[in-house]
């Protein structure tokens, strides 16, 4: 199948819960202009599950912190639940990450002195929710992931895998338009990764939009789309056969 662009003049218009415009990356490294993305337009619906490929340097990373605005582009445009986000500010990118995106990280970046249950509270702790509504949702993002009955355990009385789901409860607490996960099985054995993945499927069954940014191929093979990214630009975009 052959990869398919967006048109570039299409891109305000577009229905999608990301849409970018021909963004472009740079960076410099000594007398050198590192091109990380060079021109990347895409659209991603609501309610996708799409993974990001590509071998190191590929632009598979940078592109994820443009998604997640955790960085900005030099060039082009990105538009998120029809919102112009490349051009924004630190402060205004941090607002739009709090409430948009929830993210799941490989090394799980738990606190470690607090419980499960205050882990997955915690981004909700300066929007203004009172403390019975945070503990609330916070309950009912560990039920999502099958852990509400280890709410009280820290996270080194956690598997290495219960880690990870409370990782994602904390993701799915805000009720965000998007989870990005980047490398979201890097530290698992692969019967525990095999779980997680699970869960990501019945995740993504109940309706959210998950963006995965894997370099393993079997990981990959979850998501209904691919796109497959070399030297900054994205070389394909395919459709996964659906999983039985």
């Amino acid at each position: 199948m052959e990869a398919t662009a967006l048109n570039p003049d299409m891109a305000q218009a577009a229905d999608g819960v990301i849409v970018t415009r021909e963004l472009r990356r740079r960076y410099q490294m000594g007398d050198t202009i590192i091109n990380a993305l060079d021109g990347v337009s895409l659209q991603i619906q609501p309610g996708e599950y799409v993974a990001i490929m590509g071998p190191s340097g590929s632009g598979k990373s940078t592109l994820m912190n443009v998604i997640g605005c955790l960085d900005s582009p030099d060039d082009g445009e990105y538009w998120l639940n029809d919102k112009l986000v490349s051009n924004l500010k630190d402060h205004e990118l941090a607002r739009i990450r709090n409430q948009e995106i929830g993210f799941v990280f490989q090394t799980f970046n738990l606190l470690q002195r607090a419980t499960a249950l205050h882990n997955v509270e915690v981004p909700l702790i300066y929007s203004g929710i009172s403390r019975k509504e945070r503990q609330r949702r916070a309950l009912e993002a560990l039920e999502q992931v099958s852990l509400s009955e280890r709410k009280h355990h820290q996270p080194s009385e956690l598997s290495g895998g219960q880690r990870q789901r409370v990782a994602v409860a904390r993701a799915l607490v805000t009720r965000p338009s998007i989870l990005l996960a980047d490398e979201p099985t890097g530290n698992l054995d692969s019967q525990t990764a095999d779980e997680i993945m699970a869960l990501f499927d019945q995740l993504h069954r109940a309706g959210n939009t998950i963006i995965l940014v894997t370099h393993d191929a079997k990981i990959g093979e979850h998501a209904e789309r691919v796109l497959r990214m070399l030297d900054g630009q994205i070389e394909s975009d395919t459709r996964n056969v659906p999983r039985q």
